[in-house]
């Protein structure tokens, strides 16, 4: 998964290849960042570029290329966000006339949502209940207001849907859903797992995404949806 800053340098660099053509400098993902120095630049581009979401070019002035971006990103429909530097009053020198930019819209907002253990797609575990660290979310992963939190996913019931495990899905605290949402489910008060949410009369159905595990069939009693997911962050 990435880091806040890591989101937010990579969104800057996204934005700012589609408005001018090529990417920002480092003195200006410095000042974008609200950074001191080069150095805590160099070291997010370094981590980005281990992790595979973008690759430098020999050779060639301001050489980034985004390789690849986060799965929330590359959903259709998605619509970047935009990024606005902070600027400190009269602290920028005037710059040497050039063509005009484009104005670089609003800030991108990452959030901070604890992860509250691990769910199961698979065979359900233990219900969840105790928050093991937080996880950096973009704002715009998140689904209005409304409580998010997180969970890491353990097992490979969901892996049609594109949820593998080891991922982080970030759930929209809800106890109510729409036939074909994934849900986090409680079952019995007991076992908790994420799966797509089927209503058949009085029974709830607790879809796999994956063949070799069965739907499961329960009174609707025996569930209780404790959240909608939302979004997905993956480690690579």
């Amino acid at each position: 998964m990435l880091t806040r800053k890591q989101l937010e340098l990579l969104s800057f660099i996204k934005l700012r290849t589609e408005t001018d053509g090529v990417p920002p400098s480092f003195d200006e993902m410095k000042e974008a960042l609200d950074l001191k120095s080069k150095s805590g630049i160099h070291r997010l581009i370094t981590a980005l570029e281990e992790r595979g979401f973008i690759r430098r070019l020999a050779h060639r002035a301001r050489a980034l290329e985004i390789i690849k971006l986060p799965d929330a990103m590359e959903r259709p429909g998605y619509k970047a966000p935009s990024f606005t530097p902070k600027v400190i009053e009269g602290s920028k020198k005037e710059a040497p006339a050039a063509a005009p930019r484009a104005p670089v819209p609003a800030t991108i907002h990452a959030l901070e949502l604890p992860v509250m253990g691990r769910i199961a797609a698979g065979v359900p575990i233990e219900a969840i209940s105790e928050i093991s660290h937080h996880v950096a979310v973009p704002g715009t992963m998140l689904a209005g207001r409304g409580n998010h939190y997180a969970l890491e996913v353990k097992g490979d019931s969901m892996i049609d849907a594109g949820i593998n495990d080891g991922d982080i899905v970030v759930i929209l605290e809800q106890v109510t859903a729409e036939n074909g949402d994934i849900v986090v489910a409680l079952i019995e008060e007991q076992e908790a797992t994420l799966k797509r949410y089927r209503r058949k009369g009085s029974m709830i159905a607790l879809e796999a995404a994956n063949p070799a595990y069965e739907t499961r069939v329960l009174p609707e009693d025996q569930v209780k949806v404790q959240g909608r997911l939302v979004g997905l962050i993956r480690s690579y």
